[in-house]
């Protein structure tokens, strides 16, 4: 049975992509921040397991690819989806807020795909980075977040063309507007209700819709699965047709 780790698994789209893999039949190593929340994810299917902690450190990473391993014996997909949305133009924006969203955002991805790259190897296994539609494009009073999400798109590229040849596949899944916690902080930092704001999105979409976390989910399993053997080193939107 294949195995997937996957990260920001606690809430949003991590939890609906830890849930997707494992209604699939893979084992899931769900990992995140909130131990309660993940237990809720975990309660879904018997093929999840769960890991809470911080990985803002190279060797929390190396620490959770080695207990992956250790559960499971291989790391086939691993799918890093945790991030945070720090709001703020270059002025707003301080040492320690670039550092963060630095660190979750591009830092960790990195550390996670180096530290499991001897399994990903053995078993010609991919990587799926969730970065966003603002990783393509700029976004208002998003200038970290912008920049770590677009740095996202360049490692998954890069490591694209350095191991495909190998059989590792590494591909970005770029999302609009998904109706999960983060997006309804921004309801918040816009002094709008959830609802509206969410309206508003849906608005703006060519489609007229608002995504929920189970389309990213299907996109990115669907990027680990054998019928994607010949997609690498893409960055595919999830919009409703906004960046067209």
């Amino acid at each position: 049975m294949n195995t997937a780790l996957i990260t920001g698994a606690s809430s949003g789209i991590g939890a609906a992509i830890a849930i997707e893999f494992a209604e699939a039949g893979w084992n899931v190593l769900a990992a995140g921040r909130d131990e309660g929340r993940l237990e809720e994810v975990a309660d879904v299917s018997d093929h999840i397991s769960t890991w809470a902690g911080e990985l803002l450190e190279s060797e929390d990473c190396d620490e959770l690819v080695a207990d992956t391993l250790d559960e499971f014996g291989t790391i086939d997909c691993l799918v890093n989806s945790a991030g945070i949305l720090t709001r703020g133009n270059a002025e707003d924006i301080s040492d320690d807020d670039w550092r963060d969203t630095m660190a979750i955002n591009l830092d960790v991805p990195f550390y996670l795909s180096r530290a499991a790259l001897p399994s990903l190897l053995k078993s010609a296994g991919s990587i799926v980075n969730i970065s966003s539609f603002w990783g393509l494009r700029a976004g208002p009073r998003a200038l970290v977040y912008c920049v770590s999400k677009g740095g996202l798109i360049q490692l998954t590229r890069s490591m694209a063309l350095d191991y495909a040849a190998a059989g590792i596949r590494v591909n970005a899944v770029c999302p609009g507007g998904v109706d999960t916690p983060m997006l309804a902080q921004g309801a918040e930092d816009a002094d709008k209700e959830v609802d509206d704001f969410l309206a508003m999105i849906a608005k703006n979409s060519p489609n007229k819709r608002i995504a929920d976390p189970s389309d990213v989910a299907a996109l990115v399993l669907f990027l680990a699965s054998d019928a994607a053997r010949h997609i690498t080193g893409t960055a595919i939107p999830i919009d409703g047709g906004l960046q067209a």
